[in-house]
């Protein structure tokens, strides 16, 4: 005879894992929806102007956020300032990268590469901070980084300064993850996200600024406010994510943002991906996959 009290709470867990999924699957249709709009002003509007732009609607929305939540106040210490800076910085370097190869390579390859950042992650952990991690794990690393060779593919006539700006996101953004483990568990979710609003939107100032500055048409600014928001939804639920159903169970979602990739190129912009680029997508993402789970069995 089954225990109710156990029974609740595996209902409850299973709840709460759907709700999980789905906000990873939001958060993932956020971003992808940021990045479509951005990438529609290619041409049009020069890349770090519109980073400023967007930047200066999505620090309004995240610090009225911040208020509400009582956290704009917040004040950094000891070792999590340095920890905030560096990853500030890594979080820049990041957001420049990938924008600059989006506005320059179609949205479902430049979201391909970025897909191997878990893996990457793992790997970063492993060495840096001296996570255990198998030969299966290192094996799934292998080939993840195989299937990203295979969407660039050097030497090809799809390779350029491009790939290997999107390529640099993910060393960035492989920064970012292992920074932003290390930080005290009070500082605000709320407060980084905020700060590095802040940073971005600053650095698409100064070198917006430094150029010449293109009048914006009220239909591009309607864009770039819409891809603010876009930024805040992906932002947003993927902190509800974490807060909700096992990481284990939920994780793998985060590769959907393939499949609104796919959608949104093909539907905006008329990008159909050729075979070896889906093979490389497949690659990466069966392979994160493995990894998710290898991670999960370890846990346990």
């Amino acid at each position: 005879m089954s225990d109710p009290a156990e029974a609740t709470g595996t209902a409850a867990r299973a709840a709460d894992n759907a709700k999980g999924a789905l906000f990873m699957m939001a958060s993932m249709g956020g971003f992808v929806l940021n990045d479509t709009l951005m990438k529609s002003l290619a041409g049009e509007v020069p890349l770090f102007q519109a980073i400023f732009v967007r930047g200066l609607v999505a620090t309004a929305l995240l610090a009225a956020l911040a208020v509400a939540q009582g956290a704009l106040t917040y004040r950094v210490a000891g070792a999590d300032r340095a920890r905030l800076g560096l990853r500030l910085g890594a979080e820049v370097g990041a957001t420049s990268c990938f924008l600059n190869a989006l506005f320059h390579m179609p949205i479902a390859n430049a979201t391909a590469i970025l897909l191997v950042m878990p893996l990457a992650v793992t790997l970063a952990g492993a060495v840096v901070l001296g996570e255990r991690v198998g030969w299966r794990r290192y094996s799934a690393i292998v080939v993840g980084f195989v299937g990203v060779l295979i969407i660039v593919r050097p030497g090809g006539e799809g390779f350029n300064a491009y790939s290997l700006s999107a390529l640099a996101a993910v060393g960035f953004l492989v920064v970012r993850d292992l920074v932003t483990r290390r930080f005290a568990a009070g500082v605000p979710s709320v407060f980084v996200a905020l700060a590095t609003a802040v940073a971005i939107t600053v650095l698409g100032a100064l070198v917006s600024l430094a150029g010449a500055w293109t009048p914006l048409a009220a239909s591009d600014v309607a864009v770039l406010a819409a891809a603010a928001c876009c930024l805040i939804v992906g932002y947003l639920f993927g902190i509800m994510t974490m807060r909700v159903g096992e990481i284990g169970f939920v994780s793998p979602f985060r590769y959907t943002v393939l499949i609104w990739a796919l959608i949104l190129g093909a539907v905006v912009f008329g990008e159909i991906p050729d075979a070896l680029t889906l093979l490389g997508g497949a690659l990466v993402v069966a392979t994160g996959l493995y990894t998710f789970q290898r991670e999960r069995r370890a846990r346990r």
